[in-house]
């Protein structure tokens, strides 16, 4: 791996990048920065928020004034992200450095203290000489980009024509914010204003899955989070979640990961 590849700083000042740059960015910002500007269109206050940039387009941070260590700016270079560990992710392929699109994800809760160990992690292992390096790196980039494909709130800042990958946006937002209220395919495609098939058809052809698979990972990824770090019972978890029963989560669970619920409660709490 060339030193070049990855890089990574502290935001504490103001940057820039101009479109002759070849590097893809990945901004943090953790504490409020004054604003982002994109192609002459600035987005003030950002907070607790990650921006995805296209070698493409020209931006600029813009620090408050004393800023210690208002997050941290991952600059990456088309090598790193032909890697085929990355390459194969749908973050990748669909929402990252897609001229025309400017992704901005604000962080669930809980998710902001994953994301700053992982980039510690790598300003951490960039600086080493150990062994298996550039494996390692490759991993947390990999174990980055799925948090912020399974766990982070989307809003997206897209074209105003209804494309399929805009519709794919805007239903993992549904989901996110509704999965309490339906599992059901057909209710997010009503809210969406189209036919259930053609949801499907989008998700598929974007995504390669399907659209009850979207559904069915939010609800495995907060089964797990609540059975292994909070203390609510499964009954509670599995009203909290919308099912209808405890039974029919247990059953849901099971059928999905092959694991009981309360195996894996017993697991997180040893």
């Amino acid at each position: 791996m060339k030193n070049d590849t990855i890089n990574i700083s502290k935001i504490v000042k103001n940057v820039s990048h101009s479109s002759d740059d070849s590097d893809y960015a990945v901004c943090w910002v953790k504490d409020e920065i004054k604003g982002v500007e994109i192609d002459g269109v600035l987005y003030p206050n950002i907070s607790n928020s990650i921006f995805f940039l296209d070698n493409k387009v020209q931006w600029k941070l813009y620090t408050r004034d004393n800023a210690v260590n208002a997050g941290y700016l991952l600059q990456l270079s088309h090598e790193i992200l032909s890697n085929p560990l990355l390459s194969k992710l749908h973050i990748n392929q669909v929402r990252l450095f897609n001229s025309g699109t400017i992704p901005l994800f604000k962080l669930s809760p809980g998710i902001e203290k994953r994301t700053q160990a992982i980039l510690e992690m790598i300003d951490e292992l960039l600086g080493s000489h150990l062994n298996n390096k550039e494996d390692a790196l490759i991993s947390l980039l990999n174990t980055f980009f799925v948090y912020c494909d399974g766990q982070c709130n989307i809003k997206s800042i897209i074209e105003k024509n209804q494309t399929k990958a805009n519709i794919v946006y805007a239903f993992k937002q549904l989901v996110d914010k509704n999965i309490v209220k339906s599992h059901e395919v057909g209710y997010y495609a009503s809210r969406l204003n189209i036919s259930t098939k053609y949801l499907n058809e989008c998700v598929q052809e974007v995504l390669n899955v399907s659209s009850k698979s979207i559904i069915i990972e939010q609800l495995l990824i907060r089964s797990r989070h609540a059975l292994k770090f909070t203390n609510r019972t499964i009954k509670e978890i599995s009203y909290d979640l919308g099912f209808s029963t405890p039974d029919y989560f247990s059953y849901f669970f099971k059928t999905q990961t092959g694991t009981n619920p309360s195996v894996l409660r017993r697991s997180g709490s040893s």
